[in-house]
């Protein structure tokens, strides 16, 4: 479905919408069910309107919040090596890591894993429960808008490939056996994914909005023209915070260039020993054996695993490397005031900004070999030096592309009013 433009001074504030990725003002109509609206000028999805937009939403987040309970408490992995057992759950890959001296891994691990995807489902659960109730509890929209924030960092599914990738290179030494866990974990992936699908969020917004649940900040006169909350996309002229969420008020988001150049060239300096230092450290019968991000790639491929190995090898060089060309590219484009190109340029911050967490792959599999194979000399895995270096590339990364702010392609460009 196309939006038709519509000037701020014309239109009914609630029915105006500021596209977050090039900042144009549109009409948003009345849209039939199973309708997809998207921006006329860069085609940024505005929403997507479900035929249930809570109900299926909310039983799939509480079929996620079981299957959740039984990937804590079932096994996970159970490896025999040599005639010594080790079973992991969930919770070992964290501790294996906090116990080898990496607590960093540790907590990225844990927050990825198990505390985003546990507080997201929670959260959902409770806003799409909390509005059948016949008095709702008050703070439901910063309950649903902290939901919309974890959902970044839940990488439920991201983990689920770790899990696969560590099993094609346990095989190789040593009796595995998949668990309960595993099987929940993916069901939990699959419920989380489909949950996300049919959410319309917009509407939740509305629902809240017409019971009465919002931050309750009055709008005020600001000086400039309307923009849209960063958070729920109402478009106001709040001075302080957004009426309806909460969330500051802003026409864009503060040193957005200047954060995004820092946060990148972090990311740009630990790429080096990310990828020359080794990542992981195998000992066996005594004989210590250090492998790189490559090597590990090219053991994949030794093997004759070849789909595998150019799915770490994307994941893990090609993607990083992607987000550090392609930001630097938007972000240069941005100085350069560029007026061409502007569509291609955003649907590039579109690809950039989804894709970053694939990265994860290969620190998962780390905690995942590290908390199964500790055998001491006999044979054991630990992290390696790079694996920090690795994990906080990815995680500087997804911060630099949250930190820019793609309308301001537009607004250098002279496409959106000053």
């Amino acid at each position: 479905m196309s939006l038709a433009l519509a000037s701020p001074a014309t239109s009914p504030a609630q029915r105006l919408r500021e596209c977050p990725e090039c900042g144009l003002f549109q009409h948003m109509p009345a849209m039939p069910r199973r309708a997809v609206a998207r921006c006329t000028r860069c085609a940024a999805v505005l929403r997507r309107r479900h035929v249930d937009p809570t109900g299926r939403a909310l039983a799939l987040a509480l079929t996620g919040l079981l299957l959740f309970a039984l990937a804590l408490s079932e096994p996970f992995l159970d490896v025999d090596v040599r005639g010594l057992d080790r079973t992991m759950t969930l919770l070992s890959g964290p501790l294996a890591l906090e116990e080898s001296g990496f607590w960093p891994l540790a907590v990225a691990v844990l927050v990825t894993t198990l505390a985003a995807p546990l507080g997201r489902l929670l959260a959902l659960a409770y806003v799409l429960g909390g509005l059948r109730l016949a008095r709702p509890p008050r703070h439901l929209y910063a309950v649903f808008r902290w939901s919309e924030w974890l959902d970044t960092w839940a990488m439920a599914e991201v983990f689920l490939l770790g899990v696969f990738v560590a099993y094609t290179r346990l095989i190789a030494i040593a009796r595995v056996e998949v668990g309960v866990a595993v099987y929940a974990l993916g069901g939990l992936a699959l419920a989380t994914a489909a949950a996300d699908s049919v959410l319309d969020r917009e509407a939740i917004w509305l629902g809240l909005e017409g019971r009465g649940i919002t931050a309750g900040h009055a709008a005020g006169a600001a000086s400039g023209s309307p923009f849209g909350c960063d958070s729920c996309g109402l478009v106001s002229t709040a001075l302080h915070a957004c009426p309806r969420c909460g969330a500051r008020a802003r026409r864009r988001k503060p040193d957005s260039v200047p954060r995004a150049w820092a946060l990148l060239g972090a990311a740009a300096i630990l790429y080096i020993p990310a990828n020359l230092l080794p990542i992981m450290q195998v000992t066996n019968l005594g004989r210590v054996q250090t492998d790189t991000i490559l090597g590990g790639v090219g053991e994949l491929m030794d093997a004759g695993m070849w789909p595998l190995a150019a799915l770490v090898f994307f994941a893990s060089i090609t993607v990083p490397l992607m987000k550090l060309i392609g930001l630097s590219w938007l972000l240069l484009r941005t100085r350069w005031q560029a007026r061409h190109g502007l569509r291609q340029q955003t649907a590039l911050y579109r690809v950039v900004d989804s894709i970053g967490r694939w990265s994860m792959i290969d620190v998962f599999m780390i905690s995942i070999l590290t908390a199964l194979v500790r055998m001491g000399l006999l044979v054991s895995i630990r992290p390696g030096p790079a694996a920090v270096s690795f994990c906080a590339v990815v995680v500087l990364t997804m911060l630099a592309a949250a930190s820019f702010d793609p309308r301001l392609m537009w607004d250098a460009a002279g496409r959106n009013p000053a």
